[in-house]
């Protein structure tokens, strides 16, 4: 009797542990196979800046022949090169006052146009909102003769003011931190304007300490557009000591030979502030990206 009480007892406990410990299995097994996916991605996208490196410091590197992934005689000669025959930390200066610029003032009028359109309704808002995000649709290829003229008549070219001013609003920045501003309760607002704060108020010490993750992401994606943007001051700027990054690197290539150790070190130096950048903002761009509703 005894026993069999215990076989009825431990019999359901047995078929209750076998599917448990196969659901276990599976979803171990997910796991691995996601890690193993991910691994083998993250190698193919890091590659191409792994090869970059490596022909940096292969002496006489050519892209007819696949340098090793361990040079024999590993060199920095082609950064010594680079910043001793070309005025390179002149560009480098001129790319880094031109990115700062244009992602400050780009944080200042998305900012505040973001929170007029969030926060201050007005009579049309809906179509003028629809209009700037329209312009994201237009590229700037269409653009260039009108602005070239523009800035012509007004004397700006070959100019930094002629290079600036065209990048100083921003419709993605806008819409960005418009779908922030949305995402903060109005509760605060109200508190706020019983305590007697008027708009300014508002905006510096309530929507902006809230919506950092998203000026982050916006400080990112302004940064990164201006530096590397090689159209726009090719057509603007004209003298040498002008020159931005993207276009020394396009002036590094030879019409019949390139030195090409040269000129990936030149794409080095190019991507290693975006990287340190990213790096280092990485947690507020996905919280911003989260945060402000794009897929």
């Amino acid at each position: 009797m005894a026993d069999a009480l215990l076989t009825r007892g431990t019999a359901p406990r047995a078929s209750v542990r076998a599917p448990r410990s196969r659901e276990a299995k599976t979803r171990l097994t997910g796991i691995i196979v996601l890690h193993v996916v991910i691994i083998v991605g993250a190698i193919v996208m890091f590659f191409p800046f792994l090869w970059t490196i490596i022909t940096s410091i292969t002496p006489g590197a050519s892209l007819t022949n696949t340098p090793a992934l361990i040079p024999e005689n590993p060199s920095l000669g082609a950064y010594q090169r680079l910043f001793a025959e070309r005025p390179f930390g002149q560009v480098i200066l001129n790319s880094l006052l031109l990115a700062i610029i244009t992602t400050a003032v780009q944080l200042i009028t998305s900012s505040t146009a973001a929170y007029a359109f969030s926060r201050l309704p007005f009579r049309g808002q809906t179509a003028v909102f629809g209009v700037y995000l329209a312009t994201m649709m237009i590229p700037l290829q269409v653009l260039i003769v009108p602005l070239f003229v523009e800035l012509k008549t007004f004397g700006l070219l070959d100019t930094y003011l002629g290079a600036l001013l065209p990048t100083f609003a921003s419709a993605f920045g806008i819409f960005l931190l418009r779908q922030a501003i949305n995402q903060v309760p109005r509760e605060l607002d109200e508190a706020a304007t019983i305590d007697g704060a008027g708009h300014f108020r508002i905006f510096t010490s309530i929507i902006l300490p809230n919506i950092r993750p998203a000026l982050a992401t916006l400080v990112v994606f302004a940064f990164m557009g201006s530096w590397n943007s090689f159209l726009w001051p090719l057509v603007v700027l004209r003298s040498p000591e002008l020159q931005t990054l993207p276009i020394a690197l396009a002036g590094l290539q030879g019409q019949y030979t390139s030195q090409w150790d040269v000129i990936m070190a030149g794409s080095v130096v190019s991507v290693l502030p975006m990287l340190a950048l990213y790096v280092f903002a990485q947690k507020y761009v996905i919280q911003g990206v989260a945060s402000s509703g794009i897929k």
